[in-house]
């Protein structure tokens, strides 16, 4: 019996791929959990749109806001926004805050296209709005496509009106155009990085004149349309926060549907498993915490970036709240704590073999990717984190079943990447980079296998248990 007992742990340990352990129930969870997902990512293209989601779920879960509540105890459930475009959401312990916590943190926003201040222009009787790209992309990948435009437009009487324009099947959408490859003999000699400049990153908008207009008659018209609609002049242009991204929802992808084609997905692939993680958590010894920042993709800055001080003062709001704070109980709360720094790494692709280290890199289906270290080349920019703390998330991954992966970023010359994992590791906390291996980061449309989104959200579920 027990060499039986053996055999059957030495089969278990050689499945590999996260699709080979489930049953007929998981595999039914498995998708609920991505249609879930699929509708998550295809209505939160912004980081407005997934806290005012993010919100919602929570509210319809018992969360309360931490600026309504005068006192706050074990057990309860709480969220506090900054600004509209990041979240803290607290399942509050048993046991003190000075005792530490386990965070969550990811970040909700994502490569796009930002419309510029003064946008609108007319040119050959064409309509197009001037756009300033946001973080890493290859600029290249952003034309010709189907795009819409989400934000908001901020009036000078203190009113905020949202838009979204090319998400409903009965809206146009927007786009960019691209040289036709019969006069292209010139851009196919450029540089990647060189064949679409940034500032010929303009959407075309529109091509109807106005009627009785001398000048800028197709741009009046465009004009006139968004006026008529949103209620909004030019001059609102100034004070308004409009992102060009993909137009269309988030589909099944592959001839089996094991995988999630969608945009945003770094992160709010993490985002979304992170935040059902802690809705899932109904009781914690430690208060669990789960972060949702804006600006990781240009650096993590800003008031609503990681490096803002509000998750430290919402820590102290909180501890307040529970009658036991103290300047010295804040820090040792923080130092304390355990966190999982939530990001999306590369996923191996055959068809890009070179840059990848086929030992030391993260494939699609076999689970949640943790990453010792990131940063550039010798891990410039980087959290390294203590074996001590990886020894502790094995044993609590292994426990619970989960499947994970340790992972680098490709190739150790090749490039890098940064998350907010040092930023919360200022505090002398214990965390390390986890995530979702995806095809295609950061490009229009990117890809997720559904094994590891569910992996995620029961990895999640384990620390937040065990740690």
């Amino acid at each position: 019996m027990a060499e039986k007992a053996k055999n059957q742990k030495k089969d278990k340990k050689e499945i590999t791929n996260a699709w080979l352990k489930y049953n007929a129930k998981q595999l039914k969870e498995v998708d609920q959990l991505s249609d879930e997902y699929i509708d998550f990512i295809s209505e939160c293209k912004t980081e407005r749109e997934c806290v005012d989601k993010i919100v919602s779920m929570a509210e319809k879960l018992g969360y309360k806001d931490l600026a309504k509540v005068k006192k706050a105890k074990a057990g309860d459930r709480l969220y506090a926004i900054n600004k509209g475009k990041a979240i803290v959401l607290f399942v509050v312990g048993t046991e003190p805050l000075e005792k530490g916590m386990k965070i969550l943190g990811a970040h909700i926003d994502s490569p796009r296209l930002d419309i510029k201040q003064n946008p609108l222009y007319e040119d050959t009787e064409l309509a197009l709005m001037e756009t300033h790209y946001y973080g890493g992309i290859k600029k290249y990948q952003w034309v010709a496509t189907p795009m819409a435009i989400h934000g908001v437009f901020c009036k000078k009487d203190g009113t905020t009106v949202k838009v979204v324009i090319g998400e409903d099947p009965s809206d146009p959408v927007v786009g960019i155009s691209d040289l036709l490859i019969h006069l292209a003999q010139d851009q196919m000699e450029k540089k990647a990085s060189k064949v679409i400049e940034g500032e010929d990153l303009n959407v075309l908008v529109g091509s109807i004149p106005l009627k009785d207009t001398e000048k800028d008659a197709v741009k009046a018209n465009v004009m006139k349309l968004i006026a008529d609609k949103y209620g909004i002049e030019e001059k609102d242009f100034l004070s308004a926060e409009l992102e060009v991204v993909p137009a269309g929802r988030a589909r099944h992808y592959g001839i089996d549907k094991s995988m999630v084609m969608g945009y945003g997905q770094d992160d709010r692939i993490c985002a979304f498993t992170s935040a059902k993680a802690l809705f899932n958590c109904t009781s914690t010894d430690r208060t669990a915490v789960c972060i949702l920042v804006d600006k990781e993709e240009i650096g993590s800055v800003g008031a609503t970036g990681m490096t803002s001080v509000f998750f430290e003062n919402m820590v102290a709001e909180l501890m307040d709240k529970c009658g036991d704070y103290s300047e010295l109980k804040l820090r040792r709360a923080l130092q304390n704590s355990h966190m999982l720094s939530s990001d999306v790494n590369a996923a191996y692709d055959p068809n890009y073999p070179s840059v990848m280290e086929k030992k030391n890199c993260s494939y699609l289906g076999k689970g949640m990717a943790f990453s010792k270290f990131t940063g550039s080349r010798g891990k410039s920019g980087s959290n390294d984190a203590n074996p001590e703390f990886i020894a502790k998330l094995r044993a609590a991954f292994d426990k619970h079943n989960v499947f994970y992966q340790m992972a680098e970023l490709g190739k150790v010359d090749q490039g890098g990447g940064g998350t907010i994992a040092y930023i919360m590791a200022k505090y002398n906390m214990e965390v390390i980079d986890s995530g979702v291996a995806l095809h295609n980061m950061h490009a229009p449309w990117e890809v997720s296998s559904k094994a590891d989104i569910y992996e995620a959200v029961n990895g999640y579920e384990a620390f937040l248990k065990e740690i």
